[in-house]
């Protein structure tokens, strides 16, 4: 990628992060409005959002829809966030949509920040790339989140509403509906896959308000069989059986969220055949959500960033290494209610290196560590998180443990720098 593109983005980061769709709204327009030159599938909620956007994208993929994809944030590098048909861009496409994208917004007088900058990009690189559709996954929550400038998204998907970004989005569940609500659009097809009654309920007095058709997933048609490191079984009353390769006792409600949105496209006009969708289901990646990077010691990363991404990790670990305890690795943002993480995982851990995501809002490593041990966890604080991951790894290798990576996402790719071969 072009060194100006970068140093345009180092510079968007130093203004932080606003809500708010005015800047977003000014640069679209500048570029010529290539949000609304293709179907967009927009997804908001607390968890899931990428499961859920990777397993649909491999689906239209596996359908012969070229299919652009846009996730928050990057895993490994800026060109993580962008994708067609599953892949990664490279860099010198990147730039040359960045540098597209920063001419139009060096014009504005309010200048863009560094999402909203991306997000523009995203639109611009799937219009250019000739995109059949574009499967656009929320920042963080939904009405003021810069992706959420598609005036007639071809679906809006709300995953679920737990409590998340209280400072920015609410402290109630029904506060951050709300805003998550605010991706739906006039007459426009939405699905809901949450479960909380209050949520829900904001969700179909936004959408009746708007006269946009509403579906909740049926978890009642979810049939669970088997779930091991190597994938689930499960079948969909009215679409048949399936394999799953992405790990976590999640990612059945997932993918019955998935499996509803199919049927909605479906009636929209789009073909996906039965086999297409078994393949998407069976072969779509997702880093950072129970991934396995290491076989011996077993090392496992999971983007569990909340409580409710917390106590979904913990039922995974219960599941796939039963009375077993793992070594843990965590680090997590400040503005995460961590008091309660202890609580969850201390029937599981034999200890916990605790270290700061590379990132300004990160908390306190020895906060985090005193935290987990006044719940009973031995836990050790590391500033440098290189030195946490091998410190972990070894504790982890000697004592024939798994090694168990919780929380940020920020933290993945130092994480998997850092791990010893």
């Amino acid at each position: 990628m072009a060194g100006t593109a970068l140093d345009y983005l180092k510079t968007a980061a130093s203004r932080g992060s606003k809500l708010g769709l005015e800047r977003t709204a000014e640069l679209m327009e500048r570029l010529g409005s290539p949000q609304e030159s293709l179907p967009v599938i927009h997804i908001a909620g607390t968890n899931g959002k990428g499961s859920f956007g990777a397993m649909l994208s491999s689906v239209l993929t596996c359908a012969g829809y070229k299919t652009g994809s846009f996730s928050s944030p990057a895993l490994t590098g800026v060109t993580d966030s962008f994708r067609i048909n599953g892949q990664e861009i490279s860099p010198r496409l990147l730039g040359e949509v960045l540098e597209q994208t920063i001419l139009h917004a060096e014009a504005m007088a309010d200048k863009p920040t560094e999402f909203e900058v991306l997000t523009a990009a995203a639109y611009q690189l799937f219009r250019q790339e000739g995109c059949d559709l574009a499967v656009v996954e929320c920042g963080m929550g939904g009405d003021g989140d810069s992706t959420n400038v598609v005036s007639s998204p071809l679906l809006s998907v709300i995953t679920n509403v737990q409590l998340d970004h209280a400072g920015f989005l609410g402290d109630t569940v029904a506060e951050i509906a709300g805003h998550k609500a605010g991706i739906i659009k006039a007459g426009r097809p939405v699905l809901f896959g949450g479960d909380d009654p209050d949520a829900l309920r904001i969700v179909r007095e936004r959408a009746e308000s708007l006269g946009s058709p509403l579906t909740v997933t049926d978890l009642g048609r979810l049939k669970v069989g088997s779930m091991s490191a190597a994938g689930t079984d499960l079948s969909f009353a009215g679409m048949g059986s399936f394999h799953i390769g992405l790990l976590g006792t999640y990612q059945p409600l997932n993918t019955a969220n998935v499996l509803t949105a199919v049927e909605l496209l479906r009636s929209e006009g789009l073909t996906i055949t039965d086999q297409a969708l078994k393949d998407g289901l069976a072969g779509a990646k997702w880093h950072g959500r129970f991934e396995v990077l290491r076989r011996d010691p077993l090392v496992i990363f999971d983007g569990s960033h909340n409580p409710d991404g917390i106590r979904c990790a913990a039922d995974s670990i219960r599941l796939y290494f039963g009375e077993k305890p793992v070594v843990l690795l965590i680090g997590v943002m400040a503005d995460k209610d961590y008091g309660l993480y202890g609580e969850m995982l201390r029937e599981l851990a034999k200890c916990a290196f605790t270290v700061e995501p590379d990132n300004p809002r990160a908390l306190d490593s020895e906060a985090l560590a005193e935290s987990l041990a006044e719940k009973g966890i031995p836990s050790k604080a590391y500033k440098d998180l290189g030195e946490g991951v091998r410190e972990a790894f070894a504790c982890a290798k000697e004592n024939s443990l798994p090694l168990i990576a919780l929380g940020s996402l920020y933290m993945y790719k130092e994480l998997t720098q850092e791990l010893p071969e």
